[in-house]
């Protein structure tokens, strides 16, 4: 046996040594039958309707499907768990016929019920605070009605052009199974059952998440058996791992380890990613920060040279974000701009205010849209604003406990980023138009801008909802609430042996039809 075979063997039985059930045994003694996937952070949950983080989204779109699926290379709405479906003339009424030929991973049956239990636990009445899709997703659902058993009718307050886009994503719009819902009383964060074509396994917290082929999948059954999710904290040590044959895939690289992952053989996915990077600035009249002044928001913005700044730590893996939009959603306009980089004009400002110190928090693991991770930017930024006389302290936490600062902490700075769901302005824009502060991590309120994306809705795809878009922005950059940093590549490192991963265009990685060759 191969010293690289003996290692993920004996890997595999320390990992699950401590599971409640035999989870090695399920696992194939040849390697081509496991994919190992690697990143940088445990996923905070596995039940769609209660995370909405990129990893956890990454494991459960291999778990569960949804009525609707984006197509991979655009934005297009194509058939997933319904078959078809039909919109009333008012823009208010849709109905979906059903698959009838689905289980769920629990053994039981996939029909129009399952669907309205789904929705109705995330309806705003009854939607929890964790529950941080819902309201994009169902938010303006008046009702879900069973027709039969295979037909499923959902009534909307008012027209919503991204709907069918909402309930394609892989967060709230998931299809759970009810059983699994009422066994674990409503939360199925750690007893995911779905319909897709892998089902859970085990998780063993800090290190993995193992799933296995759903042999009595619909549709054509994944080409490999097993497909294991490791957490492996530092940039270093995945690349390491990837290079010594020990996973065959890792996600959270950077610019600095390219050369050296090519080096050893393997090769590098870069495409265009749906996202942005962006610092958040404090409006929270209750915190009463020196970021609730517009004019120190301004001068926060005119203090950091970001073409520079995106230059010299993404190495030509990110672009400057001029606006929160990428630049090639329906909507963005070259004309958006931000309070352009003028130290001598921030300095005056910092000045007259009277601002010496900001508190800037920030995660510790590299994200989606900033592979390089948190610190080292908030660092960067830091050293900008000690060139203006303001000296800026940086807390760093893990992912986790990060989330959960943001909603209890004070801070002036955040850093924070967002990953495009389906391709649609709306799901962009639409954060800074909510009052939940998991969405909304600058706290700012603004009835204009509000205004204009509900209006923005509600209008067909076009010209007139286009501009509506550019106006939201021009808001948004007056106001700055948030500062736009960069729009990171989506790059991953891979085994040459591993072929067929789907990397979508929604930021997110398919496992169905990928497989390896010995």
């Amino acid at each position: 046996m191969s010293f690289k075979k003996k290692f993920l063997l004996s890997a595999l039985a320390l990992a699950f040594s401590a599971t409640t059930f035999n989870a090695t045994a399920a696992l194939s003694r040849n390697p081509v039958d496991n994919i190992f996937y690697a990143t940088s952070a445990d996923p905070l949950g596995l039940d769609p309707a209660l995370i909405d983080d990129f990893d956890a989204g990454n494991i459960i779109g291999n778990i569960y499907e949804g009525l609707v699926q984006i197509k991979p290379d655009n934005s297009a709405v194509i058939p997933q768990l319904a078959k078809s479906w039909t919109i009333s003339e008012d823009g208010l009424t849709y109905t979906f016929k059903l698959r009838d030929d689905v289980m769920f991973h629990d053994g039981s049956k996939f029909n129009a019920e399952a669907v309205k239990i789904n929705i109705d636990r995330q309806m705003p009445e009854v939607a929890t605070p964790k529950m941080s899709y819902a309201g994009l997703v169902y938010g303006d659902v008046e009702k879900v009605t069973v027709i039969d058993e295979y037909t499923v009718e959902i009534k909307l307050l008012k027209s919503s052009t991204p709907f069918l886009r909402n309930i394609a994503m892989q967060f709230a719009a998931p299809i759970v199974s009810p059983k699994a819902l009422q066994e674990f009383n409503n939360n199925v964060n750690e007893h995911p059952v779905g319909t897709g074509p892998y089902k859970f396994l085990a998780w063993d917290k800090g290190q993995q998440v193992v799933l296995t082929r759903f042999e009595e999948y619909y549709g054509e059954k994944a080409k490999t058996q097993n497909l294991i999710f490791r957490t492996i904290p530092e940039t270093s040590s995945r690349v390491i791992a990837l290079n010594n044959g020990e996973i065959d895939m890792a996600f959270g690289i950077d610019a600095n380890v390219i050369k050296e992952v090519r080096l050893a053989g393997n090769l590098i996915s870069n495409k265009d990613g749906l996202n942005t990077n962006y610092m958040a600035l404090n409006c929270d009249e209750r915190a009463n920060m020196a970021t609730l002044d517009k004019e120190v928001r301004h001068a926060i913005s005119m203090s950091i040279n970001m073409k520079e700044l995106v230059s010299s730590l993404y190495d030509g893996y990110a672009t400057q974000a001029n606006s929160f939009l990428p630049s090639f959603i329906p909507g963005y306009s070259a004309d958006v701009k931000y309070p352009e980089y003028n130290p001598k004009k921030a300095k005056e400002i910092f000045e007259a205010k009277g601002v010496k110190t900001l508190k800037m928090i920030t995660y510790s693991g590299a994200r989606q849209y900033n592979p390089i991770g948190g610190q080292v930017l908030a660092e960067a930024v830091q050293a900008y604003l000690a060139q203006v006389g303001v000296k800026a302290s940086v807390e760093v936490y893990d992912w986790a406990t990060y989330r959960n600062k943001l909603l209890t902490d004070k801070f002036d700075i955040a850093f924070i980023g967002w990953n495009g769901d389906n391709g649609d302005a709306d799901n962009f824009l639409s954060l800074f138009a909510s009052d939940d502060p998991i969405n909304n991590n600058s706290f700012w309120i603004n009835q204009e801008y509000i205004n204009t994306i509900q209006e923005g809705m509600q209008v067909p795809d076009g010209d007139k909802r286009n501009e509506l878009y550019k106006k939201a922005e021009m808001i948004l950059a007056e106001e700055t609430p948030i500062i736009p940093i960069s729009h990171a590549n989506q790059i991953a490192a891979y085994r040459p042996n591993l072929k067929d991963v789907t990397f979508h265009s929604i930021g997110l990685f398919f496992f169905k039809d990928a497989y390896k060759t010995n």
